[in-house]
């Protein structure tokens, strides 16, 4: 199974689930996401996906200066974003308990 188009419709709230314990910066949250599980995330997804859920007032955001290259943009979640990590994580549980019991243990 291509995994590619299940992740495109759960990189959001897995976005938000990371970001829900620490603050991070781009290629931080890339590098979580990746130790979580989800080895064919890319690059250019996880950046988009930061920035239009900043966009949507999702996130924060703040800058911190790195003695190692450019300044680092980190992102946190505030009140809205806690609020939709908690519905869509509801959402998320009942379409998997549904899916699981469509294919069955035997499948």
């Amino acid at each position: 199974m291509d995994t590619s188009q299940l992740l495109k419709g759960v990189l959001d709230l897995a976005v938000l689930a990371v970001l829900r314990k620490e603050d991070g910066y781009g290629y931080d949250v890339l590098r979580r996401l990746r130790q979580g599980g989800l080895g064919d995330v890319g690059d250019a997804s996880v950046y988009g996906t930061l920035r239009r859920l900043y966009n949507a007032g999702l996130l924060t955001s703040y800058v911190v200066p790195s003695e190692e290259g450019p300044h680092r943009k980190y992102y946190s979640l505030n009140e809205p974003g806690r609020a939709r990590l908690l519905e869509s994580g509801r959402i998320w549980r009942s379409f998997a308990r549904t899916l699981d019991d469509l294919v069955g243990e035997e499948a």
